[in-house]
């Protein structure tokens, strides 16, 4: 546990001392807060009934468009640099020679780029407060929206995390992490695609456009929850195989 703290407050420091992190989170709360109000503003041009669902809803939801785009470009930014900077500095060798274990190391890279990611959609919190007085404010659809941003996010930085670790070099580990995620996003469309059958219901099953905007109406189906939380799990198991395999080579 002592080691996974401390990989924990090394990696931290390492994303935010450096500029990436300060960058990234500009950028991404720009392009939210550009899209929040232009839905706002569609919102004030609805008639009553198709407004009532409010505009939060339609942000944390919006067939997911812009969480895959933050997907497809925030996590593979915030991972790549977990394993593939140190292996190609030669610092990896220190990391394996200490007696921290490998689950301790993984976990510690990996749930530092989470609590990053947390950190960057905190401040849209603030949408709900800023519409409290005008526009109905389901704080539990508002809770579950971002439940699947947090599920999606977790999987997606789980499999940047294994891909930084099969690689040397943070820009092929960025492309490989969009490619697994824009790999998943396709698989998602086989529901618009299929005809009845097991390959529509697999589309349907991975579909982070149906996830999303499934909670944020307050729909929980818990087969998404299980394969978000199964594909964290399975990303972060063969990144500590791959981890300890480098213990055995050395």
């Amino acid at each position: 546990m002592r080691g996974l703290i401390v990989i924990l407050q090394k990696e931290l420091r390492s994303l935010w001392v450096t500029p990436l992190a300060w960058v990234l989170l500009t950028l991404f709360l720009l392009l939210q807060g550009v899209t929040f109000y232009t839905i706002v503003v569609h919102f004030t041009t609805l008639p009553p009934d198709e407004a009532a669902l409010g505009p939060l809803p339609a942000y944390l939801g919006q067939d997911s468009l812009l969480l895959t785009l933050m997907l497809l470009l925030l996590c593979p930014a915030l991972s790549m640099r977990s394993f593939a900077e140190e292996r190609k500095s030669g610092a990896m060798e220190i990391l394996l020679a200490s007696p921290i274990g490998a689950a301790g190391l993984v976990l510690g890279k990996y749930l530092a780029t989470l609590l990053t990611y947390v950190v960057f959609w905190l401040p849209t919190l603030l949408y709900a407060w800023a519409l409290r007085g005008s526009a109905p404010v389901d704080f539990r659809t508002v809770a579950t929206g971002y439940l699947g941003i947090l599920l999606a996010g977790a999987s997606s930085l789980a499999i940047g995390t294994l891909m930084s670790a099969l690689s040397k070099s943070q820009v092929l580990a960025l492309m490989l992490t969009i490619s697994a995620e824009f790999g998943l996003f396709l698989l998602g469309l086989g529901e618009n695609v299929f005809d009845s059958g097991p390959l529509r219901e697999l589309g349907s099953y991975v579909s982070l456009s149906t996830m999303q905007n499934e909670l944020s109406r307050g729909l929980i189906d818990s087969r998404r929850i299980v394969f978000h939380l199964s594909l964290t799990l399975w990303a972060l198991f063969v990144t500590q195989l791959v981890v300890e395999s480098w213990r055995h080579e050395s």
